[in-house]
């Protein structure tokens, strides 16, 4: 097995002093709202508890690692010198970063970070809609900063290290570890005849959508509805629930449907 280790520091946007920071929360008006364009965040393929599908770091990371790994087998040799390692493929790559939380200074509010903690757990669990089609997985996610997209995959694991307890011992500060592990680039396909399908963007499905539907607005043909099912393992193409990022199947393999 080999690897390669890249360790990408941020010249701006990294946790100072907690004296320096604004609240976490967003109830003051003193804080600028957060934005895609300036700071860093989590996009969820399904809302998370509470009904948000996207959380904002107010306090953009200081460094993201980021770790590729190549897929080498080496056969010994019974004489003489080894041949050379085999390459079997790349493995999926992963990052890990830090999230920093502070509520300490949350006026208008009880400043409680355990709840945006919990959603960080939770999205370590299975979809609700995977599960109710008995195939469970996680909610996918994205982390991007401002027009830069890192990573899109899942949530491999989170570490919470809370920092700051009020007197009744309600955590009003934390530093989150996450490791985020990339999807494949290609999802193989269930029908022989298929190969793989390589998927090339992602929507996310509104009131009314149908597969029919937004296969005629991807690729002007509603009978190439059953790729969009493919790559996003649906069984049943008339459940489909509002809020469901879809991945898009690229047009040259989704003609293949026709």
């Amino acid at each position: 097995m080999a690897g390669a280790i890249l360790l990408c520091r941020v010249s701006e946007g990294g946790h100072r002093d907690a004296r320096d920071r604004s609240s976490r929360l967003r109830g003051q008006d003193k804080k600028p709202k957060p934005s895609k364009t300036t700071n860093a965040y989590l996009e969820f393929t399904e809302a998370l508890s509470g009904g948000s599908d996207i959380i904002f770091f107010d306090f953009n990371p200081k460094e993201l690692q980021v770790t590729k790994k190549a897929n080498w087998k080496s056969t010994p040799a019974k004489k003489g010198s080894a041949p050379p390692p085999e390459y079997n493929g790349p493995e999926a790559a992963s990052m890990t970063l830090e999230m920093f939380i502070d509520g300490s200074e949350d006026e208008g509010g009880d400043g409680d970070v355990s709840k945006l903690v919990d959603q960080l757990v939770e999205a370590c669990t299975p979809t609700k809609s995977s599960t109710k089609n008995q195939k469970p997985k996680p909610p996918g996610v994205k982390f991007a900063w401002g027009q830069k997209t890192y990573l899109e995959g899942y949530m491999e694991s989170v570490s919470a290290k809370y920092t700051l307890f009020r007197k009744g011992g309600k955590p009003i500060r934390a530093v989150c570890t996450i490791a985020l592990k990339e999807f494949p680039k290609e999802i193989e396909g269930q029908n022989p005849t298929s190969g793989a399908l390589t998927t090339y963007g992602s929507i996310r499905a509104v009131e009314g959508d149908s597969l029919a539907g937004i296969a005629y607005r991807e690729y002007e043909d509603p009978a190439l509805w059953r790729a969009i099912a493919e790559v996003n393992h649906i069984d049943d193409p008339m459940r489909l629930s509002p809020g469901t990022r879809l991945l898009v199947p690229a047009p040259t393999d989704a003609d293949q449907y026709r």
